[in-house]
């Protein structure tokens, strides 16, 4: 007999076996998988069980409950705040230092008839009249009393931009009678009048009536 006849059978014989080996072995393998597959939903529906019964115990020990209704409106997240201008705002105060001259000529500014008044070019002479005697409704107000010049100037300069801004159109500035200052001479009273008259937001301003402050208080319309 040939040799290389007789070896072609064993060949293909060791062949199949190792076939059949890698077939027993996947079938192992799978029937393992299968096994731990059934495993794992056993473990599920026990743990679902227990979830079960951990919720009935609960409800026994709480009592019957009662949805809450629901609110009608959507959950939105806050919007976060804007950041503060910080630097835009040092540049602005550091302009309003520059713009508001405190040695402006206040006969320049200031009318002077039955009382201490302002009103520009072109405005009637019965707005302020109607200032004094309050006919408009105050607003809003500042109180510059213990701040020194700066800090007033700035106060004062900011207070009307936000007026303006809230669309507030007559507001008062208490800057106080002088009686607390060095000689009892009313300084920060002369510094506001001089500021608001450079403020072009200001229309006029008019000293108080008695009931408002007097003396120590301005009645200031504002643009609309």
């Amino acid at each position: 007999m040939n040799p290389a006849r007789a070896s072609r059978p064993a060949a293909a014989l060791k062949d199949f076996d190792a076939l059949a080996a890698a077939l027993k072995a996947r079938r192992r393998e799978a029937a393992a998988e299968a096994a731990r597959e059934r495993a794992r939903q056993r473990e599920a529906e026990a743990e679902r069980r227990r979830e079960e019964q951990r919720r009935e115990e609960f409800a026994r020990a709480v009592g019957p409950v009662h949805a809450l209704p629901a609110p009608g409106r959507a959950e939105t997240g806050r919007p976060k705040p804007p950041p503060e201008p910080l630097q835009r705002q040092a540049d602005e105060q550091a302009a309003l230092r520059e713009a508001l001259s405190d040695e402006v000529d206040i006969e320049s500014l200031l009318l002077t008839d039955d009382g201490l008044s302002f009103r520009r070019p072109g405005i009637a002479a019965d707005v302020v009249t109607r200032l004094r005697k309050g006919q408009w409704a105050i607003q809003s107000q500042i109180d510059l009393h213990g701040l020194r010049r700066d800090e007033a100037r700035e106060a004062l300069a900011a207070f009307v931009r936000e007026s303006v801004r809230r669309g507030r159109r007559c507001v008062r500035v208490v800057h106080g009678k002088g009686h607390g200052s060095p000689g009892r001479q009313p300084v920060l009273k002369i510094k506001a009048q001089r500021w608001l008259g450079q403020c072009a937001e200001v229309v006029a301003f008019a000293q108080a009536s008695a009931p408002q402050g007097g003396a120590g208080a301005l009645i200031v319309l504002l643009k609309g």
